[in-house]
C-alpha cells in the first residue's frame, strides 16, 4: 500500500502562485510515476500532469502548460506541483496519485482562485 498526503491548496487571487506537495508513504519501492488530477465543483475528474519516478520525464495538459511545474524529490518519497500564473478556472479540489503495480489516491487539497 502506498499512501499519500496532499498539502498546500488554499485561496489564492488570479495570477497568484501556490505550490502543492504529496508525501508518499508505505511501500513507496518500484513506483513508476506520480502526478495530479483535479476536479473542478460539477466536473469530471481531469488530468494536469505526471512525472516518471525514475526518469523525471513530465507531462502536462494544455490548459496547465507553460503555467504549471511539476516535480519530485525522491529522497524526500515528496512530489510537488508549483502553479503560477492562477486562473479562476484552475479552481478546484487537486488530487495526488502514484502508480506503482498499481494506482493510489490522496484524498485532495482544495484550490481557490478568486477573481
Amino acid at each position: 500500500q502506498v499512501q499519500l498526503v496532499e498539502s498546500g491548496g488554499g485561496l489564492v487571487q488570479a495570477g497568484g502562485s501556490l505550490r502543492l506537495s504529496c508525501a508518499a508513504s508505505g511501500l513507496t519501492s518500484n513506483l513508476r510515476n506520480m502526478g495530479w488530477f483535479r476536479q473542478a465543483p460539477g466536473k469530471e475528474r481531469e488530468f494536469v500532469a505526471t512525472i516518471g519516478w525514475d526518469d523525471g520525464d513530465t507531462r502536462y495538459a494544455d490548459a496547465v502548460k507553460g503555467r504549471f511545474t511539476i516535480s519530485r524529490d525522491n529522497a524526500k518519497n515528496t512530489m510537488y506541483l508549483q502553479m503560477n500564473s492562477l486562473k479562476s478556472e484552475d479552481t478546484a479540489v487537486y488530487y495526488c496519485y502514484a502508480k506503482r503495480y498499481a494506482n493510489y489516491w490522496g484524498k485532495g487539497t482544495l484550490v481557490t482562485v478568486s477573481a
